[in-house]
């Protein structure tokens, strides 16, 4: 399974459009899910438990047992949040490597989608998480798509104009050749 996580949690993102719009673009055969960050709240993330291996049954370990555990293959979408990416994903990372840190990270091959309504596409943020996630044991693959100016690609009915799409398209190509190696 392909998990596609969208990382902010702000509500209404450009993030979250784009995460829905990859899944949307994947060919009909290649099973995926998106979490969003925004389906997360403080009291959901923000426990005193949250650095315990034994923290009880919460959203977390419920989406690393359903979803990121049993996925190879994950497609990160982070927005650029003052020059790099959310600290929401980071906290998110450091509480999944708590517990089963390796069946969680270790080995699996992940994209890397960055996003700004700025002129970078958040090229920065994209290169201090492909550190964190090789810190993890995760492979990065080496293409990156930064989106810059997002809000302008965004059409009234709230799809993506072919200025994104075709980029996204050939990304998903190259990610899915990644991933089979």
């Amino acid at each position: 399974m392909l998990q596609i996580i969208s990382a902010t949690n702000r509500p209404n993102s450009h993030t979250n459009l784009v995460a829905r719009s990859i899944q949307k673009l994947l060919p009909e055969n290649i099973s995926s899910n998106v979490l969003s960050l925004q389906d997360l709240n403080n009291s959901d993330l923000i426990t005193e438990s949250m650095f315990s291996k034994n923290r009880p049954s919460d959203i977390i370990s419920e989406w690393q047992q359903k979803h990121l555990i049993p996925s190879s293959h994950w497609i990160i979408i982070a927005p650029e949040y003052n020059g790099s990416f959310p600290g929401i994903l980071k906290l998110f990372l450091d509480v999944l490597s708590v517990k089963q840190a390796k069946e969680t990270f270790h080995g699996k091959k992940v994209g890397l989608v960055g996003v700004s309504t700025g002129r970078a596409g958040n090229l920065r943020g994209l290169d201090q998480l492909t550190g964190v996630l090789h810190y993890l044991n995760m492979e990065v693959m080496p293409f990156k798509l930064p989106i810059s100016s997002i809000d302008q690609f965004i059409m009234e009915d709230q799809s993506l104009s072919e200025g994104v799409r075709l980029p996204l398209e050939d990304f998903i190509h190259k990610f899915l050749i990644f991933s089979e190696k």
